[in-house]
C-alpha cells in the first residue's frame, strides 16, 4: 500500500476513535457530584430504542379516582398518545407505586379491536444510589475524589472495578490490588442500567394494526389510599337541637399524585380476596354511569354500596391528607339520655352480695337520620365529635364516638362520656338456688343526683337464660330476649332506688 493510502486509513481510524470517545462522554452518569463544579458532566437521558414508545402524565386527557374505605382505590387514567404499527413495547409511566399489578386493565378507546396486549410487566426496581452501585458489581466505575491544594481542589479520577457492595461497604479492584474504604467524593457511571427505572412503570407489549393516534385507558387498583367520614355534632345549650356537619378525610400514600382528577368515594364493606382482585370491567362500567354532581358530593346507590361523587375536579397529592365537605344539617332534633348498663355475668354469681360496686352513668345523644330533621342521607361510617354551647356563647368539646354505615331514617346513638354529678351504686341483695338449674337474684340500684335539675336514668339489665321478673318497685320493659329496661327519675339533689328480683333458669 502506498504511503498516501496508509496515511488516509490512519486519519479515518483516528476520527472514528474520537467520535466514540465523544459519544461515551455524553452518556456519562454522575452520582454524588456537586452541582456547581464545572468539570462534572450533566447526566444525559438514556435513549430508548426507536421501537419503544413512552407515555407520561403529560399525555393525560382524563383521570378518575374512586377511593374505597378499605385502603384501596381504583384509578382510571386516559391518555392521548401516538402508537407505532406492529408489535412494540409501550412504557406507561406515572402510575402509583402501590399499584396491584394483577388488577391492571389496558384498552384502546379509539380502536379497541385493532390494539391487543401481548404481554404486560410492572417495573418497580426504582433507581437510587445504592441500587445503581449494586447493578454495577463486576463492572468498571470511575471514582472521583478531591485533593486540597493551596487555593483550590484538584479532582483525581481513578478507574476501579466494583467487586462487591454488601452492607454498603464497596470492595474495589484497582489495578492488581483489592481496596476497601476508598475515600470518594462521587462516582461516575458510563451508562444507566436498562433494568432500573426512575419511577414505577407499566410496560406493555402491544400489537397495533389500527390508527397511529389513539386514546387509551389504563385502570388499576392501588393500595394505600383511604377515606373516612368525620362529623361535627354541635348541640345547642338547651340540648334539644343540633347542627351536623360531615367531612370526608382523604389520605393518599399510594406513591403517586393525581392532578385534576374526578373523585368518587364508595362507602360499604367491600369483600376482597387476598390478593385483592376485582372484576375490573364491572367497576369501570359502574363508574361510567355515575351522574354529574353539584359542587358537593352527590350520593347514589351502587350495588349494595353508596357512591359519592364530587361535583368538581380536585388534585390529590402524594403523602397528603385533605378534607372535603360532605354534608351539612341544621336544627336537627337531638335527645340527651343517661344510662346505666349492667353485665350478664352478674346473674351467674353471688360474690357481690353486700358489696356495692360503683357503675358509670353514661351520657348519650341520639337523633334520627331523617329528611324532616335536616338529614335523610346515607351516613358513611366515621367519627362523630360532639361540641356544646356554653353559657358564654362559646363552643366546647364534650366527647366523640364511632358510628357504622347508617342508612336514612335510622337512629344514631352517640356515646359522649360519663356523667360527673350522678353516682350509681349496684348492690346484690340476695342469691338463692331453688333447684339444680333454677336461681333467684335480687338487686338494688341506687342513683344520687348532685345536679340542680332533675334527671331520668335508664337502667338496662342484660339477663341470660329463661328469666322472669318476680317483683320490682318500678315499671320495667322487656327490650329483647335478654334485656330489661327501667326508667328511674331522680329529683335534683335527690336519691332514687330500684329494687327488683328475677328468677333465672339456665
Amino acid at each position: 500500500m502506498s504511503r498516501t493510502g496508509r496515511r488516509f486509513i490512519s486519519i479515518v481510524i483516528f476520527a472514528a476513535l474520537a467520535l466514540l470517545l465523544l459519544a461515551a462522554g455524553s452518556s456519562t452518569r454522575v452520582l454524588g457530584a456537586p452541582q456547581n463544579h464545572s468539570d462534572v458532566s450533566v447526566p444525559a437521558a438514556r435513549p430508548l430504542p426507536s421501537e419503544t414508545s413512552t407515555t407520561t402524565k403529560e399525555d393525560q386527557v382524563d383521570l378518575n379516582v374512586t377511593v374505597y374505605n378499605s385502603n384501596i382505590a381504583l384509578v382510571r387514567d386516559v391518555r392521548q398518545i401516538h402508537l407505532a404499527s406492529g408489535v412494540f413495547p409501550l412504557r406507561f409511566e406515572d402510575v402509583a407505586a402501590s399499584i396491584m399489578p394483577a388488577t391492571v386493565h389496558f384498552r384502546s378507546l379509539t380502536d379497541p379491536a385493532k390494539l391487543n396486549v401481548v404481554e404486560q410487566n410492572y417495573e418497580y426496581d426504582l433507581l437510587d444510589a445504592q441500587k445503581l452501585l449494586q447493578k454495577y458489581v463486576g463492572r468498571e466505575i470511575t471514582l472521583v475524589r478531591g485533593e486540597e491544594e493551596a487555593n483550590s481542589t484538584k479532582w483525581v479520577e481513578t478507574k476501579a472495578v466494583l467487586l462487591a457492595d454488601n452492607n454498603n461497604e464497596p470492595v474495589w479492584k484497582i489495578g492488581n490490588e483489592i481496596v476497601t474504604g476508598m475515600p470518594t467524593s462521587w462516582y461516575r457511571f458510563s451508562e444507566l442500567p436498562g433494568n432500573l427505572y426512575s419511577r414505577p412503570t407499566l410496560v406493555w407489549t402491544l400489537d397495533n394494526s389500527g390508527a397511529g393516534a389513539q386514546k387509551v385507558e389504563a385502570s388499576y387498583l392501588t393500595n394505600n389510599m383511604n377515606w373516612n367520614a368525620d362529623y361535627v355534632l354541635t348541640v345547642a345549650r338547651d340540648e334539644k337541637t343540633s347542627d351536623l356537619d360531615g367531612w370526608v378525610t382523604l389520605t393518599n400514600n399510594s406513591g403517586a399524585s393525581f392532578v385534576n382528577a374526578k373523585l368518587q368515594l364508595v362507602a360499604g364493606e367491600v369483600h376482597q380476596v387476598p390478593p385483592a382482585v376485582r372484576a375490573r370491567a364491572e367497576i369501570a362500567s359502574q363508574l361510567s354511569t355515575a351522574m354529574a354532581a353539584p359542587p358537593q358530593f352527590q350520593q347514589e346507590g351502587m350495588s349494595e354500596y353508596h357512591l359519592y361523587t364530587l361535583g368538581r375536579r380536585t388534585t390529590i397529592q402524594n403523602n397528603e391528607s385533605k378534607q372535603i365537605s360532605l354534608l351539612s344539617g341544621t336544627n336537627v332534633p337531638v335527645e340527651k339520655f343517661l344510662a346505666v348498663e349492667g353485665q350478664s355475668y352478674y346473674y351467674r354469681t353471688q360474690d357481690r352480695i353486700g358489696n356495692p360496686i360503683t357503675e358509670p352513668v353514661k351520657l348519650y345523644y341520639r337523633f334520627k337520620n331523617e329528611e324532616k330533621g335536616g338529614l335523610g342521607v346515607p351516613l358513611p361510617a366515621g367519627t362523630v365529635r360532639v361540641y356544646q354551647a356554653d353559657s358564654k356563647g362559646g363552643i366546647q368539646f364534650v366527647g366523640e364516638d364511632q358510628i357504622d354505615h347508617t342508612p336514612k331514617d335510622e337512629t344514631l346513638k352517640i356515646y359522649v362520656g360519663n356523667a360527673f354529678d350522678i353516682v350509681c351504686e349496684r348492690k346484690q341483695l340476695d342469691y338463692k338456688k331453688l333447684a339444680n338449674n333454677l336461681y333467684e337474684m335480687e338487686y338494688q340500684i341506687t342513683l344520687r343526683n348532685h345536679k340542680d335539675v332533675p334527671v331520668t336514668v335508664e337502667a338496662r339489665e342484660p339477663i341470660g337464660g329463661d328469666w322472669e321478673v318476680v317483683n320490682s318497685n318500678r315499671k320495667w320493659t322487656k327490650l329483647d330476649a335478654t334485656t330489661i329496661s327501667f326508667e328511674i327519675p331522680v329529683e335534683k339533689n335527690g336519691t332514687a332506688t330500684l329494687d327488683y328480683r328475677v328468677r333465672v333458669k339456665w
